[in-house]
């Protein structure tokens, strides 16, 4: 047996996991006088959402998994006194292209005026700028109205279609495949996969998936702060469950690295027992309240049930050291402009159409389609001051449409194969290959560092190395199954407060504010 020690024979509230969520859970209840142990895996917390330095011997904290935030809602900055701040991105996007054999892209952000001259120089006219400004006026509209409440008891459809309040906004984006908006309202194809790539990150899906499991996605990465913007975390995403672990322990909570849950046995009255792993043995803990932030699947594990359907990630994330950054065929843009925003590869809605095809027959994409933007300019804080005076900078590359399914065979191969696929795609768009610009650790050895879904579920324990643990869920509930706050499960003492919970997904901190907050109710 273990010799641990613990401040409570019964605790309120045992929380397995120390990711942001069970952070968030563990601060909050803290701070109104309960009870809290925090159970972490790992030898740190943070789950996905930590600051690392992988290349050895250069001094660059990079946000190694999950990256950017726009669903942090600010009252939880706000109540827990967080010391955290986010930094908004001058440029939202660039897409090169290639055009009657003429490099050239698309620039959205620094000023209306630029952008309105962009879209008519790719385009030949001001039809696709107004249709964008007139869509996303639309979003713009819902994410005020919706954001609010995903911090409120969870509403039913129709509760939410009326807070909505636009019937034609709401067949947009909750009940018409999101294609159809996009072929309704844009013309050009590099526009179009501009806005589909939002309904596709981290979610294998086609413009008319019949699931909508795309206007899910899209819709969370538009409502974000009710502005749809996504913005940079100052210090590297690490900096955030940093903040949150600090206020945490703050208010009291217990956090113990190094103890991995078991079981949870519970007749969903009395306490729960807790059963964990350390490296001395195995101990138990008893809660009167169990959050588990985890996956559903790991939920299911930890209480002897049947798992839910397998969920299954689907996509590479690349981390890179740059001594530089490289120089673009398109000379009108400046690099740091570039790759300030989200920089899109191969990403225009025929070649995602494609892509998602390939995927779909059992092939990596011929066209590996991603994304890449550059935290250091907007935050230099992530590197040392030595490097920065040398001007080094970071890439992150996001890339789509690679199932997890891909790799089953040979993860270590085709990793290797799909990142020469998708380094040669932005090299397209470049006037020197991105291997020339890397910087090289204290061994030599290139910085530069890919992560396939399968290297996510081995590392992180994320089902199928998917990033929301599962499908986004829709952020509203049926009003039949008695769930208040969308975290609830079949036990009333047991909840699952990680992103599998209904609005769940992303850096958020959403279902342990709501998880919190059913505590509370019933105490």
């Amino acid at each position: 047996m273990t010799t641990d020690v613990f401040g409570s024979d019964v605790y309120d509230a045992v929380i397995v996991g120390g990711g942001h969520n069970g952070l968030v859970a563990a601060a909050y209840l803290a701070r109104a006088g309960k009870s809290v142990l925090v159970l972490e895996r790992l030898g740190h917390t943070g789950g996905a959402a930590v600051s690392t330095r992988p290349f050895a011997g250069l001094d660059a904290r990079l946000s190694r998994y999950s990256y950017l935030v726009s669903l942090l809602p600010p009252k939880i900055v706000r109540e827990l006194g967080l010391r955290f701040e986010v930094r908004r991105r001058s440029v939202s996007s660039y897409t090169p292209t290639e055009r009657d054999g003429r490099p050239g892209g698309l620039l959205v952000g620094g000023d209306e005026a630029r952008t309105r001259e962009s879209f008519a120089r790719l385009t030949g006219s001001d039809r696709e700028y107004e249709s964008w400004r007139a869509f996303y006026g639309t979003t713009g509209q819902v994410a005020r109205k919706v954001f609010p409440t995903l911090t409120e008891p969870l509403p039913t459809r129709a509760e939410l279609r009326a807070r909505v309040d636009d019937e034609a906004a709401w067949r947009m984006l909750f009940e018409e495949p999101l294609g159809r908006a996009v072929e309704r309202n844009f013309a050009d194809d590099l526009v179009r996969g501009v806005v589909l790539t939002d309904g596709l990150i981290g979610t294998f899906a086609d413009a008319h998936d019949p699931s909508l499991a795309q206007n899910r996605c899209f819709l969370y990465h538009v409502i974000g702060g009710g502005t749809g913007d996504w913005d940079v975390p100052v210090g590297g995403m690490g900096a955030l469950t940093d903040a949150l672990a600090t206020a945490a322990r703050a208010a009291g909570a217990e956090i113990v690295t190094g103890h991995e849950v078991l079981r949870i046995d519970t007749d969903g009255t009395a306490p729960a027992e807790v059963t964990f792993r350390t490296a001395t043995g195995e101990g138990r803990v008893v809660g009167r309240n169990v959050l588990v932030n985890a996956s559903p699947q790991a939920l299911a594990g930890l209480l002897g049930e049947s798992a839910p359907t397998p969920a299954e990630g689907a996509q590479l994330k690349v981390n890179m050291l740059l001594r530089r950054l490289p120089r673009l065929r398109d000379s009108s843009v400046d690099p740091r402009e570039a790759f300030g925003g989200t920089f899109h590869i191969a990403e225009g809605y025929e070649e995602l159409r494609r892509a998602h095809a390939e995927a779909a027959s059992g092939e990596l994409p011929s066209v590996p389609p991603s994304e890449i933007y550059c935290h250091s300019l907007t935050d230099p804080s992530i590197l040392g001051p030595d490097l920065v005076e040398r001007g080094y900078q970071t890439l992150t590359l996001f890339g789509l449409h690679t199932p997890a399914r891909l790799f089953e065979k040979d993860n270590q191969g085709v990793r290797e194969v799909l990142l020469t696929g998708t380094l040669a795609q932005l090299d397209a768009h470049l006037a020197e290959p991105i291997t020339e610009c890397l910087a090289l650790d204290a061994d030599g050895r290139p910085c530069i560092e890919a992560k396939t879904p399968l290297d996510l579920e081995r590392e992180l324990r994320l089902p199928g190395g998917h990033i929301f643990h599962r499908d986004l869920s829709w952020p509203y509930g049926d009003g039949t199954d008695g769930s208040r706050w969308g975290v609830e499960t079949t036990h009333p003492n047991v909840l699952l407060c990680g992103a599998g919970a209904v609005r769940g997904g992303g850096v958020s901190g959403v279902p342990g504010h709501n998880a919190a907050m059913a505590v509370l109710e019933r105490a």
